[in-house]
């Protein structure tokens, strides 16, 4: 399969491929990644999908169409990144999939044409996916911000990065197409200061620590991330102490890098899970004597929130306060210690 590339105007590119049924594809959104040293031996359809928040599935198809370029040239979904390369990739004006706006009440903690910031509750999926195709934060986001940017895919516009469904707090979504790789970057480059509040199990033996172990795709279950693999992915998270209860310890974390699970996958691996992950350490409850205390969802929070702005550059952070469900497991952590 031949592919020619034309120049058609600043950022804008004309790909013109042997496809069955379509002799000239035009695209308007175009994106560049440059891999690092890190990144080497990723498959690129992994490594894109990734990078870009675009599903594996939407990268293997624009690869197989030709949208994707190393060094200017097509390749395959086999192909192996290696350090530094120039990966270039171009998005359809026209996607398949629709977002259905949805009147769900969110939080909305700073909003203008380029971003928004929302508090996220325990709970709620960020995107439709199997199992989850209404009532997520992005159906909200649809019907409060109306149209949303194509980047990202259909189901996801604008999306950076994502707190789990049981996780709470802050979270920042791309409102246009400069923002969108703006945010990426500064992922990327690990300019974003992110904080959480953790209740995990146990008492932890310093007041402060760092956890630097690799992360990567658990070989035995496919769902899950462990610390456990041959080839995993760089992961630091830093933590402080801010309150011990003996059977728990309430803790600041904050990610040197933004791995899959990696607060709750950090702390299962030195014996000190986060309390009520049914994933990781499934440590769901506390008892002692005649009393106990249940954690029907993980005790993890995105406390803090602080990025460059993608077109004034101005610094901003933001905040969330501890969320209910959590005060009540301090307060009752509280008396149990008592």
């Amino acid at each position: 399969m031949r592919y020619g590339i034309m120049v058609m105007g600043r950022g804008t590119f004309s790909f013109r491929a042997k496809l069955p049924g379509c002799v000239l594809i035009s695209m308007d959104r175009t994106g560049k990644i440059t891999a690092e040293a890190a990144d080497a031996g990723e498959r690129i359809d992994v490594f894109l999908a990734g990078k870009t928040g675009i599903t594996r599935s939407q990268v293997q198809r624009l690869i197989e169409a030709g949208r994707v370029l190393v060094a200017g040239s097509a390749v395959s979904s086999h192909y192996r990144v290696k350090a530094n390369d120039a990966i270039m990739f171009a998005l359809p004006q026209k996607e398949t999939g629709a977002l259905v706006p949805e009147a769900i009440p969110i939080e909305i903690l700073y909003r203008d044409e380029y971003v928004v910031v929302v508090e996220k509750p325990a709970g709620m999926v960020v995107y439709p996916a199997v199992g989850h195709a209404h009532g997520t934060l992005m159906n909200a986001l649809a019907h409060h911000c109306g149209e949303l940017v194509a980047v990202g895919g259909p189901l996801r516009p604008g999306v950076v990065h994502r707190l789990d469904r049981d996780t709470s707090g802050v979270m920042i979504v791309a409102l246009a197409d400069n923002a969108y790789y703006s945010l990426i970057g500064q992922f990327r480059e690990r300019t974003i200061r992110r904080k959480y509040c953790v209740l995990v199990f146990g008492n932890l033996n310093a007041d402060t620590g760092e956890i630097r172990l690799p992360v990567g795709r658990s070989s035995s279950d496919r769902k899950k991330m462990s610390t456990r693999v041959r080839k995993g992915k760089e992961a630091v998270t830093r933590w402080e102490v801010i309150k011990r209860f003996g059977f728990a310890t309430l803790i600041e974390a904050s990610l040197g890098t933004g791995r899959t699970h990696q607060i709750r996958v950090h702390f299962a691996s030195i014996g000190h899970p986060v309390l009520g992950d049914r994933t990781y350490g499934r440590k769901t409850e506390i008892a002692a004597g005649r009393k106990k205390i249940s954690f029907p969802r993980q005790m993890l929070h995105a406390r803090l929130l602080g990025f460059f702005h993608p077109v004034s550059g101005e610094y901003m952070e933001f905040s969330s306060p501890l969320p209910e469900d959590m005060k009540r497991a301090l307060d009752e952590l509280s008396v149990l210690r008592a």
